[in-house]
């Protein structure tokens, strides 16, 4: 199975990241650079991501190469219509009804427009994630599929049980079902006797530790590590291993630690709201080496904006996007230049990930996201 073809089934299942994470480190620039169905894929799963800028740079990509496709069009319009351009996503939707009359997603969207004529209107619609109902369908998840199937499966053979040996408890005794919704084996990262009886290293001569822990502590801190990922709180996990990273913990658990943070998913504005993880700027302002990785969600408005080549740097004003207090200057950094453009006349809201160099706060920036325009 080639590589495309591998993300476009990642990508169904909903697999986001590792679309990305595919196409990009076994991307042959040769091979690929004139290949429409590459850009479009990552320009998808970048908009599932919920990471506009990178996903409207592989959109436009695409329609160098092929301009009439209904799928990227109806992507590039939706992107437009998140950001307040409700002309510019008229315009697409109607090229996408001249070339496929009954598109589905065109013909809602242009439902949605006429009856969401207002910008007050429009800006809920975004904030509730309404509009992500015009993103390019993906189809039926087959991992859905298969989950409804195996809970179907278990349904029969635990009726089964019952009915054949009456005592209930006895008979699903060593039965496993699948458990909805579980994440990947951490077992093998698991501390055994040995590294939970010498959490702590024996030596501390020549180190530096920002965190001196007993044993009890250490093993808490990463078992919280350990839970916080299974809870898909990859914010909360992250700040538990910087916490053994920075400490006296044994070389080999800190080595355990690190193995964590390999099975993270990237976080997405929906899912920092969704389990209430996304940290202040205050609290990363006191601890900054404690939050390194994290990922946050910030508001603000920007300044110093300067494009060099592809990439995008300005610094982000924390806390002052109704321009009344800023609670922090951060330098904010795009390895690719968000599309469309950041309006520094308008609030804005960045996903990006937490740097730290001599100390200071940096942003690696994933998404952006602007309220829709106030004028037209």
């Amino acid at each position: 199975m080639s590589p495309l073809e591998k993300a476009h089934s990642l990508l169904q299942r909903r697999k986001f990241s590792h679309v990305i994470s595919l196409l990009e480190s076994g991307r042959n620039p040769e091979f690929y650079r004139e290949s429409f169905d590459y850009y479009l894929t990552a320009g998808i799963a970048c908009l599932y991501l919920g990471d506009t800028g990178n996903a409207g740079v592989y959109f436009q990509r695409a329609r160098h190469i092929r301009m009439t496709d209904p799928t990227l069009l109806c992507a590039q319009a939706v992107i437009f219509l998140m950001h307040g351009y409700t002309d510019k996503a008229i315009n697409y939707y109607v090229d996408v009804l001249d070339y496929d009359p009954n598109n589905k997603v065109a013909l809602a969207a242009m439902e949605f427009i006429r009856t969401h004529g207002s910008d007050e209107e429009l800006y809920k619609a975004v904030d509730a994630g309404e509009i992500k109902r015009f993103y390019p369908p993906l189809g039926v998840n087959p991992d859905v599929i298969k989950r409804i199937a195996l809970s179907a499966l278990a349904g029969v053979v635990l009726a089964f049980l019952i009915f054949n040996f009456g005592n209930f408890s006895r008979a699903i005794r060593g039965v496993k079902f699948p458990v909805s919704g579980s994440r990947a084996d951490l077992s093998s990262l698991f501390l055994s006797v040995d590294e939970m009886g010498n959490a702590q290293k024996k030596d501390l001569a020549g180190g530096v530790y920002k965190y001196i822990l007993t044993d009890s502590q250490i093993k808490k801190s990463y078992d919280l590590a350990m839970s916080n990922f299974q809870n898909y709180r990859e914010n909360a996990s992250q700040i538990e291993i910087n916490r053994l990273l920075n400490s006296n913990a044994s070389d080999a658990i800190k080595a355990k630690a690190n193995m964590i943070s390999t099975y993270f998913k990237e976080p997405t504005f929906d899912s920092l709201s969704d389990y209430n993880d996304n940290i202040e700027y205050s609290d990363v302002a006191k601890e900054p080496e404690l939050y390194l990785g994290c990922t946050v969600a910030w508001s603000g408005r920007v300044s110093n904006a300067v494009t060099d080549g592809a990439s995008y740097r300005c610094d982000l004003l924390v806390g002052y996007e109704n321009m009344e207090r800023v609670d922090g200057f951060v330098p904010l950094f795009f390895e690719v230049a968000p599309y469309p453009a950041i309006d520094g006349e308008r609030p804005v809201k960045v996903l990006a990930k937490i740097q730290v160099e001599n100390g200071k706060i940096l942003l690696r920036g994933r998404a952006v996201y602007q309220p829709v325009k106030r004028e037209r």
